[in-house]
């Protein structure tokens, strides 16, 4: 009877356990859901088994959802836009763990491939498309490069890259905002009725950062199994499949950059929390 008691008791330890090393990975929802679970999962599977850890993706079913649960510190590994970052960073306590190696991120404007629209200046008074209002590259570069020029548009937010493109190649929209890599991934069928307008500067590219409660051990197993993930074939042709060549070991200030910009939107924005 005190062995069946030992074994049930050490059971529940060892499931206690597991469950405590569980560790949320939340993907920003730049695209559906389900186009995210398959790009994602078998790169965070892959994580999992070289790092040792028991990690499970994660994501929201919109930009703002997505904000709202970090700012309620929900998800414990997310790789956010360089703008969720040096905000929840701060609020929060999220830590970097790693960045894409040699990139950085472009806002891009878009248009249908048959449009009349050649310059920025053609969009002046439009209705255009946007994926959030704190989408960094997506929303903010690509809004203040219209307002630097002066152009006068309405932002209509339709909760998703994919959308944006969707809707401007279907005419719904004039243009709408994105960025490069998201557009390399669109449809076929989808990116070939579009035309890019106008490119932005670049930036810090996404963060991949920590809630302050993992524990330390366990996000430098993490961060090791993401820096060399690109050092053996399987992880290499994974990566591949979200345009990144690589990750490499990432720290605080490598988003000074977007610091300097002294972006107000998600503070201002009452909605987006």
């Amino acid at each position: 009877m005190k062995n069946r008691i030992l074994i049930v008791f050490l059971l529940f330890l060892s499931t206690r356990s597991m469950a405590q090393q569980s560790l949320s990975f939340a993907i920003v929802p730049q695209q559906s859901a389900t186009q995210l679970a398959k790009l994602w999962t078998p790169i965070i599977e892959e994580l999992s088994e070289k790092s040792g850890l028991n990690i499970y993706f994660a994501t929201a079913p919109d930009i703002p959802t997505f904000e709202k649960r970090l700012a309620e510190g929900k998800y414990d590994i997310a790789y956010m836009n360089p703008y969720h970052y040096v905000v929840y960073n701060k609020s929060i306590g999220y830590k970097a763990l790693a960045k894409a190696r040699d990139k950085q991120i472009k806002g891009i404007i878009v248009v249908p491939k048959s449009s009349q629209v050649m310059r920025l200046s053609d969009l002046q008074n439009s209705s255009l498309a946007f994926p959030a209002p704190a989408a960094f590259a997506a929303t903010i570069l690509t809004q203040a490069g219209l307002s630097a020029r002066k152009i006068a548009f309405t932002p209509h937010y339709v909760s998703s890259h994919d959308s944006v493109y969707r809707s401007v190649a279907k005419g719904i929209f004039p243009a709408g905002g994105g960025i490069v890599r998201t557009f390399n991934k669109i449809a076929p069928e989808i990116r070939s009725q579009l035309r890019v307008l106008w490119t932005s500067k670049g930036y810090t590219p996404h963060a991949i950062a920590a809630h302050p409660r993992v524990k330390p051990h366990n996000a430098r197993k993490l961060q090791q199994a993401l820096v060399t993930m690109d050092q053996y074939p399987a992880g290499k042709q994974l990566l591949e499949k979200i345009r990144i060549k690589g990750f490499e070991n990432a720290v605080n200030s490598d988003w000074n950059d977007i610091r300097a910009l002294q972006l107000q939107q998600l503070s201002e924005n009452k909605s987006e929390p």
